[in-house]
């Protein structure tokens, strides 16, 4: 039972981070596009960029690995309907994320082009796509860790 905790605690902390960093995302890239400023916009977004490749991209990739072999150790059949369910969500949620980094870049390279040119960014549409995006991955997130919860059979 040692590693089915050891497990567990370790999934737990990549979905922290995961969710965590998906929100902090968010919210930042929304104060951000706000702001009009491309400066802060340039500079906000140069930081998302990292943070989506680091945290979320590798607790992403990982979160799987540690979820199945969370579910062997711990004796579920992998075709259990709770589990299917967030498995399909989680897809979902991270077909989301490779347009939302294509986004960040994009908005990163624009305001950092506006701040070169001494120009006011133009970049309404590509936040407004990013936040759509973003928030849906979220929803999507939250769905599979209340699934990850309840556990309903």
């Amino acid at each position: 039972m040692t590693l089915y905790y050891l497990l567990k605690t370790a999934h737990g902390l990549l979905a922290a981070v995961l969710l965590g960093a998906a929100l902090a995302g968010l919210l930042f890239a929304h104060r951000a596009a706000r702001s009009g400023s491309a400066g802060q916009i340039a500079s906000t977004f140069s930081s998302l960029v990292h943070l989506e490749l680091w945290f979320i991209g590798s607790s992403a990739v990982l979160l799987p690995l540690s979820g199945l072999a969370l579910a062997r150790v711990g004796g579920w059949p992998i075709g259990q309907s709770w589990l299917l369910w967030s498995a399909g969500l989680y897809l979902v949620a991270a077909l989301c994320w490779v347009p939302l980094l294509w986004l960040q870049i994009r908005i990163r390279n624009r305001a950092r082009r506006a701040l070169r040119d001494g120009l006011a960014p133009e970049l309404a549409s590509l936040a407004a796509w990013r936040f759509r995006l973003a928030s849906l991955a979220l929803l999507l997130l939250i769905a599979v860790y209340a699934l990850m919860v309840v556990k309903p059979l």
